[in-house]
């Protein structure tokens, strides 16, 4: 799944809020300036570390995933020796 834009756009609506929030409540353009990078950093911190850890979940997953497909695969080659084998001696038998 693709996650490229999701720091960004955290950040952004974050933003957003913030510029909002600073004008209703009238602060100073330096100091609603000052808010605004910090909570814009904050967020995009935020939105990348939340990214990197769902993409490590999607490894794992994936991962997990081929290694059943692996044991179901093995699984499968097992019984058909089983029953490769019982037909040969059935049929020496």
């Amino acid at each position: 799944m693709n996650r490229k834009k999701m720091p960004l756009l955290l950040m952004l609506i974050a933003g957003a809020c913030t510029c909002i929030i600073t004008l209703v409540r009238s602060y100073s353009v330096l100091s609603s300036l000052v808010v605004l990078f910090a909570v814009m950093l904050l967020f995009y911190c935020l939105g990348s570390a939340i990214r990197l850890l769902l993409d490590r979940f999607d490894r794992q997953n994936e991962e997990k995933e081929k290694q059943e497909q692996e044991a179901k695969a093995e699984e499968a080659a097992a019984t058909e020796e089983d029953a490769g084998q019982k037909g040969v001696s059935e049929s020496n038998g």
